[in-house]
């Protein structure tokens, strides 16, 4: 079947949800929405959605199901509660674009298997930015049918990637990038501070640091745009980095990968949520390292 002519629900419409929901109705397709926030669902209604209250009425309408949810313990609640997905009465695809970690998407998986129904692990990087544009990265792990059947509404969102057919090892990818990327973040942070605390201007260091070997994710990006501006608001809350991390952690323990320099990025997390607070934003690594440097990373006003 063409996949512009299947149905499709969307459950969890945050900061990566609601915009990866409206690429789908931009393209003309038809989406059945749902969350635990009623305006988030209106907010997409109004854009064309069909709104519903409730898990199970989505799962009623839709041929396909997408999730974008928090982490493993919200998937799980959305799969098996007495009116979750694996007792879908029209779904028969479950497509999870969260990070939950390889375990508990093998655990997805076998909810949902004795229904009928396939789990596709999905997740997606590139941060709300990516998912307004569509230039998300989609990690897939799947049967290769199922993939090739998937790969053009997967495309509405960016760049699909088929990592394997097994539960569980699109999260390792997932994970692998994230703990990058946070790696970034954390040692990005102490460079421009010490560069700072020696008289040296940040907006210099990042033009430097671009142009050469040191260039990364958070200097091309997080610094120039929410560090040296003081908006600190990425849009990636620090305990979800956290979580990702201390999935990536485990996961390296299981298979006896050593990550001491993971490890010391996990506390660098773990201080930023104790310092900043449950609702801190990703990029105030930094302000917890400018705390402890004594200096401000910003930009010259002007």
């Amino acid at each position: 079947m063409d996949a512009n002519s299947l149905t499709y629900g969307f459950i969890g419409l945050g900061n990566m949800g609601a915009p990866m929901a409206g690429r789908l109705l931009d393209a003309g397709l038809a989406v059945h929405v749902t969350d635990r926030d009623p305006a988030a669902v209106r907010r997409l209604a109004e854009r064309g959605a069909s709104g519903h209250g409730d898990i199970a009425s989505v799962a009623g309408a839709a041929d396909v199901v997408f999730l974008s949810l928090p982490d493993g313990a919200a998937v799980e609640q959305v799969l098996s509660q007495q009116q979750g997905l694996a007792a879908a009465g029209r779904a028969r695809c479950v497509v999870d674009l969260s990070t939950i970690g390889p375990d508990a998407a093998r655990r997805a998986h076998a909810v949902l298997a004795p229904q009928g129904i396939e789990y596709v692990d999905a997740p997606v990087s590139g941060g709300p930015t990516g998912a307004q544009r569509g230039t998300l990265a989609i990690m897939v792990a799947c049967p290769r049918p199922r993939y090739d059947r998937l790969h053009g509404v997967l495309s509405h969102f960016g760049t699909p990637f088929h990592l394997g057919s097994d539960a569980g090892q699109a999260q390792v990818m997932k994970l692998a990038n994230n703990l990058l990327s946070a790696t970034a973040v954390a040692i990005t942070a102490e460079a421009m501070a010490l560069g700072v605390k020696a008289g040296l201007d940040p907006s210099t260091m990042i033009e430097v640091i671009n142009a050469g070997s040191g260039r990364n994710s958070a200097t091309v990006d997080k610094f120039p745009k929410q560090v040296l501006t003081g908006q600190f608001n990425v849009g990636f809350a620090a305990r979800l980095a956290h979580k990702d991390v201390r999935l990536c952690l485990q996961e390296a323990e299981r298979r006896g990968i050593p990550m001491m320099v993971g490890a010391a990025v996990k506390e660098m997390l773990v201080m930023t949520n104790a310092l900043c607070g449950p609702q801190a934003d990703y990029a105030e690594v930094a302000r917890v390292v400018e705390n402890f440097a004594g200096v401000q990373i910003r930009a010259a006003p002007g």
